[in-house]
């Protein structure tokens, strides 16, 4: 995945994390106005795709 292909949810997800890994997936969803099911897939999707 290049960063072509990160979308602004994925970069505010990104940005979040970096600040703070423990963030919980709820806070996480909470912030990029998402449910806590697709927020869970995005980032997994992200540690697949070896971006986190």
């Amino acid at each position: 995945m290049s960063e072509d292909t990160l979308t602004p949810t994925d970069i505010t997800l990104l940005t979040l994390l970096q600040q703070d890994a423990r963030t919980t997936n709820q806070a996480l969803a909470d912030a990029v106005n998402l449910s806590p099911s697709p927020c869970w897939r995005k980032v997994k999707k992200l540690e697949e795709d070896k971006v986190i």
